[in-house]
């Protein structure tokens, strides 16, 4: 009695689904797989390389840009505290020189001249 074995595929492992609507899975192939997958290490490398390059020149770029902005922002900030100075520096002034002839217009009123 010579019987054949029966052949088994190999991507089951030698299992025999018993649901015949759903189709046998398969072993991933690269083509479906992601480039990244597909590439030697080295390209990867050299991709990852130039990516921080272009990183770092953008940081560099917004670094400047923000530094620039900062410094104006300074030079603003300054303007604006000189003219406040310069603008209390006239009220008081101001205030001092009615004060002063205030004083004066008290002194003159002390005369006999002029209450006589």
């Amino acid at each position: 009695m010579s019987e054949d074995p029966i052949p088994l595929t190999s991507s089951s492992h030698g299992r025999v689904s018993g649901k015949s609507w759903k189709a046998p899975k398969s072993a991933t192939f690269r083509t479906q797989c992601s480039a990244g997958h597909k590439s030697t290490f080295e390209e990867r490398m050299k991709k990852t390389t130039k990516d921080n390059a272009a990183k770092k020149l953008e940081t560099e770029l917004k670094e400047e840009k923000h530094a620039d902005k900062q410094r104006r922002r300074e030079i603003t900030m300054e303007r604006k505290k000189a003219a406040e100075e310069r603008r209390r520096l006239e009220e008081d002034k101001a205030k001092m020189g009615a004060r002063k002839a205030a004083r004066l217009r008290r002194k003159a009123g002390r005369t006999k001249k002029i209450h006589g």
